[in-house]
């Protein structure tokens, strides 16, 4: 590994992170783009019981990421007390309240946090707005008006030590791990063939989860390789779009390093891949209705986020190594997701029934 060391010498060790998350940005952003990779759009899937593509997807990128980050583990490249997610404090309360309210603004934006800035790379001006407000919603929980709003609820239910790590709670290693992540692979694999997705859902899938694990590897290889210690991380979303718009609204506030340079380059890669397919189509708002559901969705994303401690892909990250707060969140954000869509189908049905009567027939203008 002295390749790291020289180039460290080279970029800084901060650039080195950050070189690694744009990479590992511009991969994502390809491949949740081509994939259409959306835990939301699953989420609807399963609400609706159509167990279809979106869904295949979905289970390819968790699975994809489980088996890999713990093979990571197996490896030694990861240890589980170098993992902020399995020694710190966490708050179960946080992943389940806020989890749930990031669940909800998902499906009212029509899009997670990831999604937002996937559709931004292809030209999506809705997305682009979305995208400010949760940052903006993001920051003022982390530093602002909301940090002590947060704090409270995630104040509620506590743990620490062991209880964070499911795995090793339950007296398990990381090849019980890799097992759980062959067992959901095999659904994905199952719903992929029935469903028919065709190739590029299978690359694009299988691509979002190895970089969950990717991001994950290079953090955990620099922290063991330059001088000082590295935050070992991966992929998520409510932080660093908080982080991002800072480091632009006011340069000296932070530097480049590996959250905020994943942000843009999720951009590129959606980008890329969108004007390589000829997708690049710049869309908004219809009507004000529509923009007020979508900002408020958004801003409940970026607190939800913020006090589940991730986003939709977060959750995702944090529950590849088995943390118990990311395991929460995520049921949690799945749940509040097909909640809600049960919500609006039942309202859009309501509205449908009151326009045409009950006997079948239009009822009359007043």
């Amino acid at each position: 590994m002295e390749y790291l060391i020289y180039y460290s010498e080279i970029f800084g060790e901060s650039g080195m992170l950050a070189l690694g998350g744009l990479a590992i940005g511009v991969v994502f952003g390809i491949a949740a783009q081509r994939s259409r990779f959306c835990l939301r759009s699953a989420a609807i899937e399963f609400s609706r019981a159509e167990f279809g593509a979106k869904l295949a997807v979905w289970l390819l990128a968790f699975s994809t990421g489980v088996i890999l980050t713990q093979a990571l583990f197996g490896l030694e490249i990861l240890s589980t007390g170098e993992i902020r997610q399995l020694t710190l404090r966490g708050s179960l309360s946080g992943a389940i309240i806020g989890g749930a309210m990031f669940g909800v603004g998902m499906v009212l934006a029509r899009g997670c946090s990831s999604r937002m800035l996937v559709l931004a790379g292809q030209g999506n001006l809705r997305a682009v707005l979305n995208g400010l407000v949760f940052a903006v919603a993001a920051q003022a929980s982390l530093r602002g008006v909301l940090h002590p709003v947060r704090d409270e609820l995630a104040g509620l239910w506590v743990v620490s030590g062991q209880q964070l790590d499911v795995l090793g709670s339950l007296g398990f290693g990381w090849v019980v791990g890799l097992g759980t992540g062959v067992i959901w692979l095999a659904a994905g694999i199952f719903l992929a063939v029935r469903s028919g997705i065709p190739l590029k859902g299978w690359i694009g899938g299988i691509g979002v989860g190895m970089m969950v694990a990717a991001a994950w590897g290079w953090t955990g290889l620099l922290n063991g390789q330059l001088f000082t210690p590295v935050k070992i991380e991966s992929l998520t979303f409510t932080g660093p779009s908080a982080n991002t718009l800072m480091l632009f609204l006011s340069p000296p506030a932070g530097e480049w390093r590996f959250d905020v340079a994943l942000v843009p380059g999720v951009v590129i890669g959606s980008f890329l891949a969108a004007a390589w397919a000829g997708e690049l189509k710049l869309e908004g708002f219809q009507g004000g209705p529509s923009m007020t559901r979508y900002l408020f969705g958004a801003a409940l994303m970026g607190f939800g986020g913020m006090l589940a401690g991730g986003c939709a892909v977060g959750s995702l990250t944090n529950a590849s190594v088995f943390a118990v707060t990311g395991w929460l969140a995520l049921l949690s954000i799945f749940l509040s997701a097909v909640a809600t869509d049960h919500c609006l189908d039942w309202r859009k049905g309501y509205c449908i029934r009151e326009a045409i009567g009950e006997a079948g027939t239009p009822v009359a203008a007043a």
